[in-house]
């Protein structure tokens, strides 16, 4: 076992070494995306040796370059942090395999680059994940849009320039002149950036002002596509489907959420949000872009668009948890990027699998489908029942905590968005499963089957390092259901929220 500084620091070397690795190898396939599976399964090994060393109550902090008392760029381990790095390094092997297959599969150009940026990514992911302070999280932030801007360029047509410039513009734009503020007039204010525990602000700010400065972070921290700055995310659907599952599920999005998580804890502090209210007009703006994100959804018959709709909405239930001030709200949200994660990638990978096998990308394409893509389709709607949020699957836990975090605060409006959200799930998630199997199979690409040809001449699956992923995070929606308990309990030191079988008596 590594000392725990050098753990820490090598999970941020490691996807820079497969950055440089996938440089260096542009014409040899099999070393550089073998070379980078090793490292992505050594990425989960360190995170995990990391996790060890915390569990066992030692501190791990790492200071890289003091510019003076606190203003330094500098690493420690926290729980959500830790949660985080463990759901980026997971998944990290998931996409990596996918996006092997997807690439050959569908003779994408280009690959050393695209293997490139995306440890690229992974590599500032950990370091938000891991920062101590928002000096850091800020640059590592900045990080993450810079090396995927290339990512959702990749095709280089017209479309994917276009989408590429919306996705760079807002994003570095909202955190130059919001973000960038923000953190400024902190460390005037506190005379600090570290994350601190209860929060670093002090509570003798004025209410307005405290209200002002969440906006700009909630504004500023453009990743968690908070209404109205998430043009971004539907355009950035040009890109190929596994920075699609990067974006949703790994990392982009996740670091927005995540930010606004630490900013909510660690610098508010969930009591000073509460006792000043400066919170409230936050939770009525996500409880808006859960429900207006979710009808835009139901109106898509591109499937990713859809799905990026599905995000925004989905995203706006974390924000909501850190405005309800209240600790399981926060421990909610907490869970809610974990269990999203699962199942939002699990939809995004079916959705490049069934391109890679039929090209189709429109719902209204992909009638009777799932006859000829059973194992697809059954990973699809398992994600999508968690995305619902019905037992026994993974986000029907995450749910359930925001639910009773917004009963417990009496907000009986906000617990009315929650449950219209669901069924609002349920109307774009669910016809397409449906439409699946149960419509008879039409249009270019479609096969049709009856109950007397053998099974294998009914399959028509993309290949299978493009199935098995989906299949494999669809199974991780239902394990995740039976330990979720684990999660909020070590998640429960951020706030001292109460633990999941507390909640339920």
């Amino acid at each position: 076992m590594m000392e725990p500084t050098v753990a820490l620091l090598t999970t941020m070397a490691l996807p820079l070494a497969a950055f440089v690795l996938c440089l260096l190898t542009p014409n040899h396939h099999n070393i550089r995306d073998g070379g980078t599976f090793i490292i992505s399964i050594l990425l989960l090994g360190c995170v995990l040796n990391v996790l060890s060393h915390f569990n066992a109550g030692t501190s791990i902090e790492y200071e890289a370059l003091a510019f003076q008392p606190g203003l330094s760029i500098a690493f420690s381990v926290e729980p959500l942090g830790m949660v985080f790095a463990l759901v980026a390094s997971s998944l990290w092997i998931a996409t990596h395999v996918y996006g092997i297959g997807y690439m050959r599969g569908n003779k994408e150009q280009k690959h050393a680059r695209f293997f490139a940026c995306f440890a690229f990514a992974i590599f500032a992911t950990i370091g938000i994940a891991f920062s101590a302070n928002l000096l850091t999280l800020f640059l590592f932030y900045e990080l993450l849009t810079i090396s995927t801007y290339p990512l959702v360029a990749h095709k280089e047509n017209d479309a994917a320039k276009k989408g590429a410039r919306t996705y760079l513009g807002i994003l570095m734009g909202t955190s130059i002149v919001f973000l960038l503020t923000a953190v400024v007039w902190s460390y005037s204010i506190a005379g600090t950036l570290d994350f601190k525990p209860g929060g670093m602000l002090p509570t003798t700010l004025n209410p307005m002002f405290t209200a002002v400065l969440l906006a700009l972070f909630a504004f500023g921290i453009g990743k968690a596509a908070l209404m109205p700055f998430h043009r971004w995310l539907p355009a950035a659907m040009v890109a190929p489907t596994p920075v699609s599952a990067l974006l949703h599920a790994v990392a982009v999005v996740k670091a927005g959420v995540f930010s606004m998580l630490k900013v909510g804890v660690y610098v508010f502090g969930i009591d000073n949000l509460a006792s000043t209210g400066a919170s409230q007009w936050l939770m009525w703006l996500a409880a808006f872009s859960i429900l207006a994100a979710s009808i835009i959804a139901m109106a898509q018959d591109n499937l990713k668009r859809r799905l990026a709709y599905s995000t925004i909405s989905q995203l706006s239930y974390i924000t909501f948890g850190v405005a309800l001030a209240t600790s399981m709200g926060a421990i909610g949200g907490g869970l809610h990027i974990v269990t999203h994660a699962f199942g939002k990638i699990t939809l995004f990978m079916c959705a490049g699998a069934i391109y890679v096998a039929t090209h189709k990308t429109n719902i209204s394409e992909m009638r009777g489908l799932g006859k000829t893509m059973p194992f697809t389709f059954i990973a699809f709607g398992i994600g999508s029942l968690s995305i619902i949020g019905l037992p026994p699957f993974a986000g029907s836990w995450s749910k359930w905590m925001l639910l009773v975090a917004a009963a417990d605060t009496g907000q009986i409006i906000m617990i009315g968005v929650l449950m219209v959200s669901s069924i609002l799930n349920v109307a774009y998630l669910i016809p397409i499963f449906a439409r699946g199997f149960f419509s008879p199979a039409t249009g270019t690409g479609s096969k049709a089957v009856n109950a007397d040809m053998p099974w294998r001449e009914k399959l028509m699956e993309a290949p299978l390092l493009v199935v098995l992923p989906p299949c494999l995070t669809a199974i991780g929606c239902i394990v995740l259901f039976f330990y979720a308990d684990t999660i909020v309990d070590f998640l429960n030191p951020i706030a001292l929220a109460p633990s999941l079988e507390t909640n339920n008596g």
